[in-house]
């Protein structure tokens, strides 16, 4: 089974004419692709998988997600990877 994890992120920069927009994620900055989110402007939130915006949620749904990456990421040991498979 594949699994795609998006990752949300706060608009800061909006270049319509480029299609694309700049977010903002953990303090990380990263140019993407809007082409499949119309409408795009500073502020709101988008999910973004491998470069590009997959849709528009709210800020509430963008903390949840957040907060649930910060307790992913803060179990993580540097160097290891599991899951399920061949170990």
């Amino acid at each position: 089974m594949d699994v795609c994890l998006g990752i949300p992120g706060r608009v800061i920069e909006v270049h319509p004419e480029e299609q694309t927009a700049v977010i903002e994620t953990f303090g990380v900055k990263n140019r993407v692709s809007t082409f499949f989110v119309p409408d795009v402007r500073v502020g709101d939130y988008l999910m973004v998988h491998t470069g590009y915006a997959i849709e528009k949620i709210n800020v509430e749904e963008a903390e949840i997600r957040i907060k649930l990456l910060e307790e992913v990421l803060g179990n993580a040991v540097p160097g290891e990877v599991s899951g399920p498979g061949p170990q």
